[in-house]
């Protein structure tokens, strides 16, 4: 009797230990339901809250397709903000993609180094990759294409023009008659390298050039400051041979001295 009544309190503490882990496993997965339940709901409601204060800001684009046969306008698109990138590019980019896929602008290294993206954004030339969003006031921001050049379409203009005046300065080093460090090198010392900072920098962009106001009116022959800054880096550069001609080549009413209508501004290359 006494064996059956220990085995008895064995099987009975026994079965209250199976019974009391039953009873903990089914607390804990009913705590982790609730938890998942509770952390499930946390992030609808951050998702609504998201969605609820989307940050719209207005643009005003240019817009102009000379297939259209309709004169040019501004058309304005709404961007979120907090699924937007902080430049311009950015916004331009999301415009194409998820709004009107026919707006046309050039763009390549959003690095400001191609200056590819160069436009008016509001009122001021500049790189659309390196011009931040104004998220701050109501105001739309406007964006145009580079002023009194001929539109291609929408913020596209021809460069043809600018880029023939460059090509008209020769720019790249006339060295024949150098003389020359082991038959290859033109020796240029640090002092006369220093004097190409600030001048071999530019990329072209021509944000300066369509700023000037002499530019405007004499495009056709009037050089501007891009392709003049140009012009000088050459002439400046001591490894160069064709110092003279490449001044004799600027002398001229228009190329260079043009800019004195404007608040009597030009310089001499000399």
């Amino acid at each position: 009797r006494t064996w059956r009544a220990v085995r008895s309190a064995m099987a009975m503490a026994t079965w209250a230990r199976l019974w009391s882990r039953a009873g903990l496993a089914a607390r804990s997965g009913a705590l982790a339901g609730r938890g998942a339940a509770e952390v499930t709901a946390q992030a609808a409601a951050v998702s609504s809250s998201t969605a609820t204060a989307a940050r719209l800001k207005e643009f005003k684009v240019y817009r102009w397709d000379p297939e259209a046969g309709e004169k040019p306008t501004f058309q304005s698109f709404e961007v979120d903000l907090n699924r937007c990138g902080p430049m311009i590019l950015d916004v331009l980019l999301k415009i194409k993609d998820e709004q009107d896929s026919s707006l046309s602008f050039r763009r390549s290294c959003r690095e400001g180094i191609c200056g590819s993206c160069a436009m008016n954004i509001n009122g001021s030339n500049g790189l659309a990759c390196l011009t931040r969003i104004e998220k701050e006031g109501e105001d739309a921001t406007n964006i145009a294409p580079l002023p009194h050049m001929f539109v291609v379409k929408d913020l596209v203009v021809d460069m043809a023009n600018f880029y023939a005046q460059y090509k008209s300065i020769k720019p790249w080093l006339q060295s024949d008659g150098a003389a020359k460090v082991d038959g290859k090198e033109v020796y240029q010392s640090k002092e006369d390298r220093n004097k190409l900072d600030g001048l071999y920098e530019c990329i072209l962009c021509a944000c300066c050039s369509t700023s000037c106001p002499s530019y405007w009116w004499n495009s056709d022959s009037y050089l501007g400051p891009a392709v003049l800054l140009q012009a000088y880096r050459w002439i400046i550069d001591s490894r160069d041979q064709a110092t003279d001609e490449r001044i004799k080549q600027l002398d001229d009413a228009f190329k260079l001295c043009r800019c004195k209508t404007i608040m009597n501004a030009c310089f001499p290359l000399v």
